[in-house]
């Protein structure tokens, strides 16, 4: 049975403090997993899937991003990093936290796994802090074309001088979520395009900690984190011993229905990442990890993490 402690430590910004979350397992462990969640959620969303790494001799750590769950602040409508250089400080708290985590366990091997905002938070981190980790897992991400994300970096810039940052734009999360459930028409609810499991959709919808309305900065600072990751220069800046998965549903809109998650995987390539692999499952959406055969799929992170673990 897992054990889980959460915790604070200071954010990057230098004001916040960031809420995290530690589980251990009962015996001797064997591996650390450090997870990024993804926009308007947290880390302790995570836990079924940390206690089933823990049954299996990993200790899991996540945070709660700037402006996230249990690191917003109570006041806030909107998911909003701060007004200064916040893609940059919740890598910095991600990297904070991976030093902390080591320094207790300095022997032990250390995965990071990001899924869709945290996918590209990974992908940042693994450009600015190369070889600071010894495996990672890219899932629910994409790669799209420049021209676009520049184009909607624009929109989001103008609307955010217009309104401020802080405030909360219908037409810039039109344009970045806005398309996502037309594949899944006739919708039931705003977020079907989240799970092909409609109590996964629901508890998602029910849960206060999640589905807050992101603000103009937060897209702002998003899009140019994906510039960042997408610029094959930087890309290949990385560790390139670093292994590397991807995963998705091959019904992922964020993926482009996988062709986005391809892209991503070549450009890897191209850099010369010596072990990437890629994995689509068919039929399934955004959140896999959340799906009724959700089962499957952590068998098969689990399957791939022991694989990389060093070889006694």
């Amino acid at each position: 049975m897992a054990n889980c402690k959460e915790f604070y430590y200071p954010s990057s910004d230098g004001t916040s403090r960031i809420h995290a979350a530690e589980w251990t397992p009962d015996g001797d462990p064997i591996g650390i997993l450090q997870i990024a969640h993804g926009v308007a959620e947290y880390g302790m969303r995570y836990a079924p899937f940390a206690e089933f790494m823990t049954e299996h001799g990993f200790v899991v750590v996540a945070n709660d991003h700037l402006g996230h769950g249990l690191s917003a602040e109570k006041d806030s409508d909107t998911i909003y990093f701060g007004p200064r250089d916040g893609w940059t400080h919740v890598v910095d708290d991600m990297y904070a936290l991976r030093c902390r985590t080591k320094e207790k366990y300095p022997d032990l091997p250390y995965f990071l796994m990001g899924h869709s905002m945290g996918s590209f938070l990974t992908r940042t981190y693994l450009i600015r802090y190369p070889g600071t980790v010894d495996a990672a897992i890219i899932m629910g991400t994409g790669h799209q074309s420049p021209a676009i994300v520049a184009g909607g970096r624009a929109i989001a810039r103008a609307a955010g001088k217009r309104r401020g940052f802080a405030a909360h734009s219908p037409r810039v999360e039109a344009l970045a979520f806005g398309a996502y459930n037309k594949a899944f028409a006739p919708n039931r609810t705003e977020v079907d395009w989240l799970s092909v499991s409609d109590n996964n959709v629901d508890s998602y919808i029910a849960d206060p900690l999640c589905g807050q309305k992101a603000s103009i900065g937060l897209f702002y600072e998003m899009l140019g984190g994906i510039q960042f990751v997408s610029a094959q220069k930087n890309i290949n800046s990385m560790n390139l011993n670093t292994p590397i998965l991807f995963i998705a549903g091959d019904k992922d809109p964020v993926g482009e229905m996988g062709k986005g998650v391809k892209r991503a995987y070549n450009a890897f390539r191209r850099a010369g990442v010596r072990d990437v692999e890629l994995k689509l499952y068919e039929g399934l959406r955004h959140e896999i990890l959340n799906e009724d055969c959700r089962a499957v799929v952590y068998n098969d992170l689990l399957a791939w993490m022991q694989k990389h673990l060093p070889q006694a």
